[in-house]
């Protein structure tokens, strides 16, 4: 499957797609295989391209919503449910597991667990979804709660202080 690696300020990410839609963005560890070297990567097509084009433009604070076709690759229906409203939470805001849970039809601990199996991180903002008295808890990307702080801040224009 093609894809793009990209750097940012929350680390490498990579932007994987198949047949003309973004299928998965996840973090990427100093020790992986380049893309090309794990078989994802059979040269970059114009989605993975656009997604790698727009992720930049986020982080340097020039996009604030994706426009990238999109296909769930597994997940429940239940989970797809949650990715797909997750999508809905405006740039700079958060949702409360409890609020995205009413929306969907489920229970905040259910909504957590589908949050944390989000297949294409950032893009679909995982990282906007907070505890029930706003505390920033459960991020499973990157390094974890501090990468959800540093994407938080980011959105609000805030500098990142520790």
């Amino acid at each position: 499957m093609p894809a793009s690696d990209l750097d940012t300020p929350v680390g490498r990410l990579r932007a994987v797609s198949d047949a003309g839609a973004l299928v998965r963005v996840t973090w990427v560890s100093a020790g992986d295989l380049p893309a090309n070297r794990l078989g994802e990567k059979d040269g970059e097509d114009a989605v993975s391209r656009e997604t790698a084009r727009q992720l930049d433009a986020y982080f340097r604070g020039a996009l604030t919503r994706f426009d990238l076709p999109i296909r769930f690759v597994g997940g429940s229906a239940f989970e797809r449910g949650v990715w797909e409203a997750m999508r809905h939470i405006p740039y700079g805001e958060t949702w409360t597991y409890g609020a995205l849970a009413d929306r969907v039809g489920g229970v905040a601990r259910a909504v957590g667990g589908a949050c944390g199996r989000n297949p294409i991180t950032v893009v679909i903002p995982c990282h906007r979804v907070v505890g029930s008295s706003g505390r920033l808890v459960g991020f499973s990307g990157g390094d974890g709660v501090d990468s959800k702080r540093q994407l938080l801040d980011m959105e609000r224009g805030q500098a990142t202080l520790f």
